[in-house]
């Protein structure tokens, strides 16, 4: 089974960009459903000793398994997601840095691009920030699609789904991908991710070996 991950920081740690009644209600309840569901379809499927990861490719792979695959992809983008953001914000160093330089400019350019394919982005998904054989682009990707499975490493990321947001700013999602960009954004896992040193979500556990 499956298991939600904890948060890699208190309820309350991103204020004031991101309120402690929004985490709660997006880690607590959106994100453990989309995990409960996932752990029920892969019992019914047969598939529980597979990996997140290799969940997803499966379900995105296989005809008539789109319901498997949006709640898998929700689970890993949401995982993936609490890395992205960091109570303690530092500006990107070393080879992050660099790269973004070389593909945007500079920071500023980055964000300026980063908040307009959010912005853009029509309904729900995701804004990333990718690696896609080396070169650092932004692209986004709609409902539970992930930049998992479409050939780049994902290097950060940030929810577009109203859930994420609609509490602190209402309809204003340009206000909170610029406050969470200038603000939360995890630079140092970012850099990470661009090193090779790529996000795994947490193994499923066997219950009955568990016990």
């Amino acid at each position: 089974m499956y298991k939600l991950p904890e948060l890699p920081y208190g309820y309350d740690s991103l204020q004031p960009t991101v309120s402690e009644i929004t985490m709660r209600t997006h880690h607590d309840k959106h994100h453990k459903a989309y995990v409960d569901v996932a752990n029920t379809l892969v019992v019914e499927k047969g598939l529980a000793d597979k990996t997140m990861e290799e969940l997803v490719a499966y379900a995105k792979a296989t005809t008539g398994e789109q319901k498997l695959f949006n709640q898998s992809g929700q689970s890993w983008n949401h995982a993936f997601f609490w890395e992205s953001m960091t109570p303690d914000f530092k500006a990107p160093e070393g080879d992050l840095a660099k790269a973004i330089d070389s593909a945007f400019g500079s920071l500023a350019d980055l964000k300026t691009k980063f908040v307009a394919e959010g912005v853009g982005h029509f309904a729900s998904g995701w804004v990333w920030l990718v690696s896609d054989g080396g070169t650092l682009k932004v692209i986004s990707t709609h409902d539970a699609d992930t930049a998992l499975v479409h050939g780049v490493t994902p290097i950060l990321v940030c929810d577009l789904w109203e859930h994420a947001y609609y509490l602190d700013y209402k309809n204003l999602r340009k206000d909170f991908l610029e406050k969470w960009f200038d603000g939360v954004a995890n630079w140092a896992f970012a850099a990470k991710q661009l090193a090779g040193d790529t996000y795994k979500y947490p193994a499923p556990v066997d219950e009955a070996k568990a016990a």
